[in-house]
């Protein structure tokens, strides 16, 4: 590191090589935190977690079993070691649990009054936090893989759906309906995502292997499908070709600022796009997953 800093103040070395470097050096010494524990609340595997961006204190689990809980993070123990309660649950004894796997819990973006989840009983709930009761409940035909409310949208309060059904569904937190549906893909749509930079725009991965930018303003179709091979995205017969993963996509990211987008697929691949251009970076790791 000495020498990066050394090289830089010389004026011999670029800058983004010392940001680079420093930020493989940190990426590479993280490790799980051997001070803190969570209660053991779920009776089978969780599936997804959310933790509020507001005070960064509160944190959503949904597991296989259908239960939902809500943990505080807060240390009140004053040692180093802790363990974080659960502040309360919906379990099975709940008549409104979900009957089958929660896939996705999200926390609504501006206050932890409110947060949806969904499920492969093929539901989307939205749930008021102090009663621990559905104020909606969203219904599809098929099961649910993912939602994502939008955490910068002021124009907007739309939750994007993903199902097993190819089209992906838009609902209104304000109406209490699905107003609107995006078509394209050819198989189920197996995660959504917002961007955090544009409140308009949404990405979409599918087992059909591709990957979708919409403008949701928009009636024409999608912006454009991605492209491993960064082929032209202006030709509409490309489309049909036009492939992220030489599988099922399965997950999506943004990056904070909005700038990127990175996508992970059943290929063992992740891989970091453009999400102005839908260029290939050609920044490509391989995913290896430990079973402990």
């Amino acid at each position: 590191m000495l020498g990066y800093l050394t090289a830089r103040q010389a004026g011999l070395d670029d800058p983004l090589r010392l940001r680079r470097a420093e930020s493989t050096r940190r990426v590479q010494s993280l490790k799980l935190n051997p001070d803190r524990d969570v209660d053991r609340i779920h009776g089978n595997g969780i599936n997804t977690i959310d933790i509020e961006a507001i005070e960064g204190r509160y944190m959503l689990s949904g597991g296989a079993d259908g239960v939902v809980v809500i943990y505080d993070l807060e240390n009140y123990s004053g040692k180093q070691q802790y363990t974080c309660k659960a502040v309360c649950s919906i379990g099975r004894s709940n008549r409104h649990v979900h009957k089958f796997s929660v896939e996705t819990v999200q926390w609504y973006p501006y206050d932890t009054g409110m947060f949806v989840s969904s499920s492969f009983d093929k539901t989307m709930k939205v749930w008021d936090t102090e009663t621990l009761k559905p104020a909606e409940v969203f219904e599809f035909e098929g099961n649910v893989y993912n939602h994502h409310l939008s955490p910068i949208a002021r124009k907007h309060s739309l939750i994007a759906v993903g199902t097993k059904n190819p089209k992906i569904q838009l609902c209104d937190l304000k109406s209490g309906s699905r107003i609107h549906i995006l078509q394209g893909h050819r198989a189920e749509v197996l995660s959504v995502r917002w961007s955090p930079r544009y409140e308009h725009i949404l990405a979409s991965a599918s087992a059909d292997s591709k990957v979708k930018v919409w403008d949701v303003r928009r009636a024409s179709g999608s912006l454009f499908t991605l492209d491993q091979h960064n082929g032209d995205k202006s030709k509409a017969s490309s489309e049909a070709v036009n492939t992220a993963h030489n599988g099922r996509v399965n997950g999506l990211c943004f990056s904070g600022d909005g700038l990127h987008l990175l996508t992970t697929g059943t290929d063992d691949r992740m891989r970091l796009w453009n999400s102005a251009t839908g260029e290939n970076t050609l920044v490509e790791i391989v995913c290896v997953c430990v079973f402990v």
